[in-house]
């Protein structure tokens, strides 16, 4: 291509949608190249009867300062007020309440010795008593936070997410991706195009694609750090792989479950799987209204999933479901979709974690490039990362740097 782009942003999710929108502000010129057919990323809403389930990014954490909320509000997308909370189980069905005190008794003091006397492994799980009865449970919590177990999570990364994150988390009536494919089609963008290297000459940057090279001044590049070395760069960029390398995703999956005569199940009702196994599955019956079960796996309990496929993935769920609401349930719940991020093509997981030792990969990963070049998503953020509003403001952050 002959024209020279003022910027040229790889990766439609929700950093590069940021970016995007960033760089509109300031009258620059910039193209969304993305791999995949659609934008939006690791936030990807399918309909199911005029329903809009979320199989990626579902809460808008920390709403009270969450960008994304108020993008979403400018554009007059609804945002849901309603109070929901993970940590309810639905008529205390096969978790008592004392058993519920005990295990979030558990997981308070975990944090509190993260806090207090960090291990110096900086490893998670060596802030666990070996002896703890509710060890299982406390694997279960960091696979859904961080799709990862606590023998591969930073404490110091952990409590940087936690002490700033704030306590409101709301939904999207009409899904997280639909919200960014929405943001996005106003931006100009070209789908299905892979990004193969990307060379800085003199006169430009060249960035090879599949479909030809596109020549820019500055480039954003927001690939998720399962899928950075995908992309070759010339001259190749110190530290780039092995900060990327430090900072690998997590799994987090979510199934969906079609729910007869749902009118006997209050809205948002929670369920947990089982408390004492490592590999349970968190359940909202109704989210939001909607007549079906959805289900979030994270850590070894989604890889186990994944490793089930289709088929196993929901029988194993109706199987949990059923154990707490009665065999008759089985007869009420039919399979709608289940996600399986580590088979996403240029993706390849859910969210990034820092292994221990290593909280301080993201900044080194913002901080690669140059006058040129950028990179930016939520592994980046050194504080929202795992969230789609962290890799939108590291968008917006990436183009502050380059546009300065």
């Amino acid at each position: 291509m002959s024209v020279l782009r003022g910027l040229v942003i790889v990766g439609g999710g929700a950093a590069g949608i940021g970016a995007a929108i960033a760089a509109r502000a300031k009258r620059i010129d910039a193209l969304i190249v993305e791999a995949k057919d659609r934008l939006g990323g690791r936030a990807h809403s399918i309909d199911w009867k005029g329903y809009k389930l979320d199989l990626g990014c579902t809460w808008l954490h920390s709403a009270e300062r969450n960008s994304l909320r108020a993008e979403a509000e400018r554009i007059g997308v609804p945002v849901d007020q309603n109070p929901v909370s993970w940590f309810d189980q639905f008529r205390d069905l096969g978790f008592s309440p004392d058993e519920q005190e005990d295990a979030f008794g558990a997981f308070e003091a975990l944090e509190e010795r993260m806090r207090t006397d960090p291990p110096s492994s900086d490893c998670a799980a060596d802030a666990v008593d070996p002896a703890g009865r509710w060890n299982p449970f406390l694997n279960v919590l960091s696979g859904y936070i961080n799709g990862a177990q606590l023998s591969q999570v930073s404490v110091a990364d952990w409590l940087a997410y936690d002490n700033s994150a704030g306590e409101q988390n709301l939904r999207l009536p009409n899904g997280y991706g639909g919200l960014l494919a929405k943001l996005g089609q106003q931006l100009e963008h070209h789908l299905a195009t892979p990004v193969i290297a990307i060379s800085r000459l003199p006169e430009s940057v060249q960035i090879e694609t599949t479909e030809g090279v596109i020549a820019a001044e500055r480039v954003i590049v927001t690939m998720p750090t399962a899928t950075l070395s995908r992309i070759r760069f010339d001259p190749p960029i110190d530290g780039l792989y092995e900060a990327a390398g430090q900072l690998p995703l997590g799994i987090a999956d979510k199934l969906f479950l079609a729910l007869e005569e749902p009118e006997a199940f209050p809205h948002n009702a929670h369920l947990l799987g089982n408390p004492h196994s490592p590999n349970t599955g968190s359940y909202f019956i109704q989210p939001m209204g909607m007549p079906v079960i959805e289900g979030f796996f994270g850590g070894d309990g989604a890889r186990a999933l994944e490793e089930l496929g289709e088929d196993g993935a929901f029988a194993f769920a109706i199987d949990e479901i059923a154990a707490l609401l009665g065999t008759a349930i089985r007869k009420r719940l039919t399979p709608i979709a289940v996600s399986a991020w580590t088979r996403e093509e240029w993706i390849g997981g859910s969210y990034s974690h820092a292994l221990p030792g290593f909280a301080a990969a993201r900044g080194c990963l913002a901080d690669a490039g140059d006058e040129r070049i950028a990179f930016a998503g939520e592994a980046v953020s050194r504080q929202d990362y795992s969230t789609a509003h962290g890799a939108f403001d590291s968008g917006v952050a990436a183009v502050q740097r380059l546009f300065a």
